[in-house]
């Protein structure tokens, strides 16, 4: 297992050298995104209007994170991951916007793990209930997009140093740590009860 630092954006190749079980630090510029923000996300692209950010070889952190306004700026508190699967549905969309590190708890599906293999995406987990540790990595709350749509639904677009650490558990090769893991359970099941 190695451990990497990467600058975002970062390219194919930095992708293809993750793999399952490496731990990733990011600095550079993140953006959240839950359900609302992939749905603004989509209404934008099938409008054909451009979007607000550029995403190519950019990380998205599934996160609702805690802000407060402290004169004309945003400061960030707090910010934890949130269940991915339920952004399974955009799969094919994150891999056409080039969107290289998807970041959040839990793994993605199936369809996201063949775009993974097509696009040269991997998957981090980040740690649940570390949103205070997560949130050191931090520097800057740079914009707040689609505020409309409540604080953790917004789109916030996040300048952050050494972020993480995060665990590589799906990979561009199409390695699962979950598929793994959920294998093994299996496995050991049949052992215990035939």
């Amino acid at each position: 297992m190695s451990e990497h630092v990467l600058t975002l954006p970062i390219d194919d190749a930095q992708v293809e050298r993750l793999e399952i079980g490496d731990s990733v630090r990011l600095t550079g510029t993140i953006f959240t995104a839950r359900d609302m923000a992939h749905l603004e996300i989509k209404r934008l692209l099938a409008a054909g209007q451009p979007l607000p950010v550029h995403l190519a070889g950019g990380a998205v952190f599934h996160a609702g994170p805690v802000v407060r306004k402290v004169g004309d700026q945003w400061e960030l508190i707090v910010i934890g991951p949130t269940t991915s699967i339920r952004m399974e549905p955009y799969a094919r969309m994150v891999g056409e916007l080039g969107i290289k590190l998807l970041i959040g708890k839990g793994g993605m599906g199936p369809d996201s793990q063949a775009m993974f293999k097509q696009y040269k995406q991997a998957y981090l987990q980040a740690a649940p209930g570390c949103a205070v540790q997560i949130a050191a990595g931090v520097r800057r709350v740079a914009a707040c997009l689609w505020p409309q749509n409540g604080m953790p639904e917004a789109m916030w677009v996040l300048e952050v140093e050494k972020l993480g650490p995060f665990i590589v558990t799906m990979d561009a090769r199409g390695n699962s740590r979950y598929e793994q893991v959920k294998a093994a359970g299996f496995e050991k099941v049949k052992q215990l009860y035939g």
